[in-house]
């Protein structure tokens, strides 16, 4: 699942509440949901875990993670 997806079904401010907790700002967040960036492997592992997983480390680093099949 993509960040873009996880999102779809959140309540308002869930992203800013998720940029909030990961040290990034809100713009940066706008950009790794549009995939316009790409997370470091730190942030990557970050998002996979306040995700509980539903973000794969590996959808959002394949070149790192390898490939989500």
């Amino acid at each position: 699942m993509t960040l873009k997806d996880y999102f779809k079904n959140k309540p308002r401010g869930a992203k800013s509440e998720m940029a909030d907790k990961l040290g990034i700002t809100r713009t940066w967040m706008a950009q790794l949901i549009s995939q316009s960036v790409v997370p470091s492997a730190t942030l990557a592992v970050a998002i996979h875990q306040l995700t509980e997983g539903q973000v794969s480390r590996e959808c959002l680093r394949p070149d790192l993670f390898g490939v989500v099949r």
